[in-house]
Formats: C-alpha cells, structure tokens, sequence
C-alpha cells in the first residue's frame, strides 16, 4: 500500500530473556507452584488451600510448570553495583543438590507424554496423571524449600503469615453497663435548656436557658417549684454550692450573681468581665469562684467579699472549666482547642495542653479516680493529672459537636450532641455501648435537636438532658436490659 511505513524486520527474541531479573522473579513463583502442588498430593487434606489443586488438567499443569523451571535452571545472577546500574555475572548452573533441584528432578517420576499426548493436553483434554513421586521428591517436601535468590544463592520460603504475627492488643476491656431509658420530658421554658444543676440534698435541680429565666424542679416528681429571673440575656452556666445555701449563674450579659436559696434573691454581684461568660465552677473546699468567659480570662473571686482574686488569661475564649480541691486545682479549657493547668496558689499555669483541632466545649472530672475527660467537636479524650498526660481517645469518633459530658461514679460517660444524640460510653476503655436518639417535640423544628447539656444525679443513676426543643429529658437504667439482652460489642483498636 503507498504511503504505509514497513516493518523493519526484527531478531530479537522473547520478551523475558533468562538473564533478566523478571525471569528470576518467574522462576520463583514457578517453584513455589510446583511445590504447592507436590504438597496438595503428598497431604490431601491441605489441598483445599493449595492453588491450582483441584485443576482436572493437573498434570499437563504440572508438565508446563516444569518445563519453565527447567528453561530458567541456567539463570544468571543479578547483582546491582554501587554506580546504579545493573551488572550481570556469567550464567552459574543450579546446585544439583539443592532441595529445588531435587524436588524439580522429582518431576522425573510422572511419564512424559508424547507429541500427541502433548496436543490432547493443549487441546483441553483430561489427562489423568500418575500418583507415583519419587523418594527424592518425597524428601524434598519433607525438607525445607529453597527458593534461588538475585545474588545467585539460595535462601528459605518463609510464608508471609508466619513472617507478621498479630500481638494481642493491650486495649482494657470495657465493663457491662445497664442501658438507659427515657422515662419522663418536661417542658416550661421558652428557649433553650442551655444549663443544669443539681443541689447536694439530691430535691431539686436548676435549669437555665435562653429565656433568661432560672426554673428549679422537683427530681422526684419533675414538677416546677420556682421560677427566678434578674438576668438580661441567655444562662449560660449554674452551680449549687455544697458548703453554703448559694446558687452561683452566669449570663451573656457579662453578669456573675449569687442567689440565696432561702429567700431566692440575689446576694452578690461579680463585675470585671468585658464580655459573656460562658463556664462557672466552684472549688469545693475554698469559698472561691472562677468563670470564663469570651473576654479570653478566666477570673477567679472571693464569694464572700466579692473581691477578684486573680484573672488568668486563657489564650482565647473559654468555654469550659473545671475545679478540683488538689492541684491542679483549675482546668480551663478555650476556643482555640487547647487547655490549661493553672497552679492557684502563683496563679501561673504550669502545663498547657494543644491536642484538640477544635474549640474544648466541656470537660469533666471523674468522682473518684485522679482523671478528667475533654469534649470537642475532632473527639473526646481521656487525661490523668496532675501533669495532663494523654491517655487515649474515646472509640468511635464523633460526627456531632459535643456540648458537654458528664461521668458518675459507675464508670460511665455521657456526651450531649448538637445534632440530637446522647451517647453512653464505658469510662475504662472509651467503648460506646449505647446511643439515644429522641425526636424533637411536637411544635420544634427538626433543627432544634441537639441536646446543650447533660448531668447526672448526685446518685449516678438518672440522667437530666437540657435540649434546644424546650424541653428537660429524664432517663433511668431499663430493668429489662441484661448482659444477654444487651451484650458488649467491643473492638479494641490496633496499637
């Protein structure tokens, strides 16, 4: 045809010359075939496992594999030099006595077919091989297989699964839990339930919320008792002392007051913060009272004077702190995802902690053990003091922003979710073992969902859940959940 360019004629030969280093790489995988194969015959019962083993063509199989392996024994070595580049040494013949050898010269054993056996077998016919192996070959198998290595040498097969073995994992295992039921909804405010306190008598609790108004209820009955108001804008944070009949709120408009329980008036007033105040917290063996706000401080007072002992400065908004009666005796936690560990007594933070990518909204102490939990929107963490050393993550990542967390002496965690979901977890190893999604009241819109803030009893056994729909959400251990009913799923990480 005009204009069509020739071949030009080529003598180059296969592709895969036996000089070449993909050809060392065929010639192993052939030997190890071949010595699957031996092994599926010499031990039936691990033939299930063997690839290739319950071929019907099995000795035109193993004829083919064989007569590759024999066009590879003359292979060269293949030695990189220190310049990059390859270097190929002189062809060196295959030990005789070698295990491969021996077990290729094993082969001998099965009758070679003849040109018009070789067509059959090509054309997919059954041919019907021979179960007659050699001693050599029998010793072969028996023997640990060499495989020929890039130096020219040899070296044992050592199967990958017997290479990597699994360490058990060190995770602690997690503790049964009794799941909880929703038992009662209340309703009475006319905003978000942003807020919840418990008093020490374990009668009531307190509730603050968006309508700026503070309403204590009955824990027994849920019924409404009181009503009190002063604040201008949203609660944000309640505390009921254990020392003194005080309750201590704070607000959006930059307000910090005391109220007397026995008169419901407000006693005292804390002015110096320049913005909202977001976290309150008392110390429980000292009349003093620290709060955060988005001033980026956190101030601590003296309740009686009401004089301002120190401001510490947080680095960014504070959102969430903590107060505990040995050091550190302050935790505060910002904006900007880190925490700090304050020292009371220089009012210096001794240790400041940046493993959180998002804004620390809650922490938590643990009643009885020397730890605390930090909740933000990347994952709640578990900590141990007094330095703060990161002991691990709690299992299955939250997908929602975490509002607050609280923990009971049983050893379990609650988290409240913005996007609906109260989540249990085992305190020991972080395992979730129960999430609770409740729908939003009749009259919500399905945006107000999330639950703002959560808090335990001063018993441990019910749950109080403040959500964005209103309403105050009651839950109890459901007696009919068992260890059969409700087993543990449980799957420790890798580590």
């Amino acid at each position: 045809m005009a204009g069509a360019k020739k071949r030009k004629p080529t003598t180059e030969g296969p592709s895969t010359s036996p000089s070449s280093p993909k050809a060392t790489t065929e010639a192993i995988a052939i030997g190890k075939r071949l010595h699957d194969l031996q092994t599926a015959k010499l031990f039936p019962e691990t033939s299930a496992s063997v690839p290739h083993a319950e071929y019907e063509d099995e000795r035109a199989l193993q004829l083919m594999l064989s007569a590759k392996l024999e066009d590879y024994r003359g292979l060269e070595s293949f030695v990189p030099t220190e310049g990059g580049k390859a270097k190929f040494h002189s062809c060196k013949k295959v030990d005789p006595s070698s295990a491969t050898a021996r077990l290729v010269d094993g082969l001998d054993g099965f009758d070679r077919p003849s040109a018009s056996e070789s067509a059959s077998a090509s054309a997919g016919q059954l041919v019907v091989a021979s179960q007659a192996t050699t001693a050599s070959a029998r010793q072969a198998l028996a023997s640990t297989l060499m495989v020929p290595t890039a130096a020219g040498g040899e070296k044992e097969y050592v199967p990958s699964a017997t290479i990597a073995k699994r360490a058990a994992s060190k995770w602690p295992r997690p503790d049964w839990h009794q799941h909880l039921e929703l038992y009662r909804v209340v309703s009475g405010h006319q905003g978000w339930v942003r807020c919840l306190a418990f008093d020490p008598s374990n009668e009531f609790f307190v509730s603050g919320s968006n309508d700026r108004t503070i309403r204590v209820w009955d824990v027994a009955s849920g019924r409404l008792r009181l009503t009190l108001t002063g604040h201008l804008e949203a609660i944000s944070a309640l505390a009921i002392s254990d020392r003194s009949p005080y309750m201590f709120s704070c607000a959006l408009d930059k307000q910090v007051k005391c109220w007397d329980l026995e008169t419901n008036q407000v006693i005292r007033h804390y002015h110096g913060h320049l913005s909202a105040v977001h976290a309150l917290a008392l110390h429980p063996k000292l009349d003093i009272l620290a709060t955060g706000g988005r001033d980026s401080t956190c101030r601590v007072w003296d309740i009686r004077t009401k004089v301002q002992a120190m401001a510490l400065d947080t680095g960014d908004a504070c959102h969430s702190l903590v107060m505990q009666g040995s050091d550190p005796q302050l935790i505060t936690g910002a904006a900007n995802g880190s925490m700090k560990l304050w020292d009371l007594r220089n009012g210096k933070s001794f240790a400041t902690i940046n493993m959180h990518r998002k804004g620390v909204r809650a922490l938590a102490m643990h009643p009885t053990e020397y730890t605390f939990a930090s909740g933000a929107a990347d994952n709640i963490k578990k900590w141990s003091l007094p330095r703060g050393e990161f002991l691990f993550n709690f299992l299955e990542r939250p997908t929602e922003v975490i509002n607050d967390v609280c923990i009971n002496e049983d050893g379990v965690l609650a988290s409240a979710g913005d996007n609906g979901t109260l989540t249990l977890r085992d305190w020991k190893s972080g395992n979730t073992f129960q999430t609770i999604v409740t729908p939003v009241q009749p009259g919500s819109l399905d945006a107000e969902s999330g639950i703002m803030a959560c808090s335990w009893d001063r018993s441990g056994t019910r749950l109080v859940c403040g959500a964005q729909d209103k309403t105050i959400r009651f839950y109890r251990p459901n007696p009919a959940s068992t260890p059969q009913s409700d087993p543990i799923v449980f799957k420790p990480p890798k580590r």
